[in-house]
């Protein structure tokens, strides 16, 4: 059966699958004061990293509009998957599923499945992977592939340690006195997510020892970990995502390593120096 992965601007594609006709990226826009900046093939981060530096206040978002989506899933293949950001984060989720809605009332219904990711980043680029490698083993039918993919999403997990926690706290993610600790103290707060609402893990003093502490529970947390894909993605620190591999492979085996650079919506919340794991 022929098939189509959507995902948001948020999800980081592996550079092989960027040009892959069974993939399609529905862009988010980030808004930095009047400057509004298209997330798809032509963002440039080490830019938009010199505008929010020089911007005094926070940059936002705006989700793909629920036309945008319908617009996404007028294809021939007969299987359609969405993945997308967290709904707690974005409006993203909500929007897509609009899009089926308005898809169906003009064209009948369809093999649509829209996924809350409740993550973000690589998180979305863990499912999107599996779709793909479910339906290209060819074994399995669309509403088993769906079943499939929620008991995978329910047992990921996302972790991050942020540099600069201000975007996550003015966009009302973040409460103003961890963020205000964080900031005065040199805290760097380990993060992770339940059911795609952010919450703290742990903290350390320092990136490094941040870091190592976000190793320590992805370890401690982790099950099955040979058996799993490790997702890093980085807002301009390849180095600290080579740590982080370097710590986690150190204690423990894994099915593949892969390190993506953050786009557009997810280099804007992790900033300059975030690191994000899913795994």
């Amino acid at each position: 059966m022929s098939y189509k992965i959507i995902v948001d601007s948020c999800c980081e594609l592996p550079e092989e699958y960027k040009n892959d006709s069974r993939f399609e990226r529905v862009p988010l826009t980030l808004e930095v004061g009047k400057h509004q900046i298209l997330d798809d093939e032509t963002f440039n981060q080490q830019n938009f990293l010199k505008e929010v530096a020089a911007y005094p206040k926070c940059p936002k978002s705006a989700c793909p509009s629920p036309e945008r989506y319908k617009a996404a899933y007028e294809t021939d293949a007969e299987h359609i998957y969405c993945v997308t950001l967290s709904s707690h984060l974005s409006g993203s989720y909500n929007s897509a599923v609009l899009g089926k809605s308005l898809y169906e009332e003009e064209f009948g219904k369809k093999d649509i499945y829209i996924c809350d990711s409740e993550s973000a980043s690589i998180g979305e680029t863990q499912l999107a992977m599996k779709i793909m490698e479910w339906e290209e083993e060819g074994t399995m039918t669309f509403a088993q592939i769906v079943e499939r993919l929620e008991a995978f999403r329910n047992a990921m997990s996302t972790y991050f340690v942020l540099d600069n926690l201000e975007t996550l706290r003015k966009n009302g993610r973040l409460s103003a006195v961890k963020a205000l600790i964080a900031s005065t103290l040199n805290i760097k707060p380990v993060m992770g997510a339940i059911k795609g609402v952010i919450i703290q893990k742990g903290q350390a003093v320092g990136i490094k020892k941040a870091l190592t502490k976000m190793a320590d529970t992805i370890i401690g947390e982790g099950k099955d970990l040979d058996k799993k894909v490790l997702y890093i993605s980085h807002c301009n620190c390849p180095d600290r995502a080579e740590l982080v591999k370097k710590l986690l492979l150190a204690r423990s085996k894994f099915e593949n390593v892969k390190i993506l650079d953050t786009a557009g919506v997810s280099s804007m919340y992790a900033n300059d120096g975030g690191v994000i794991v899913a795994v």
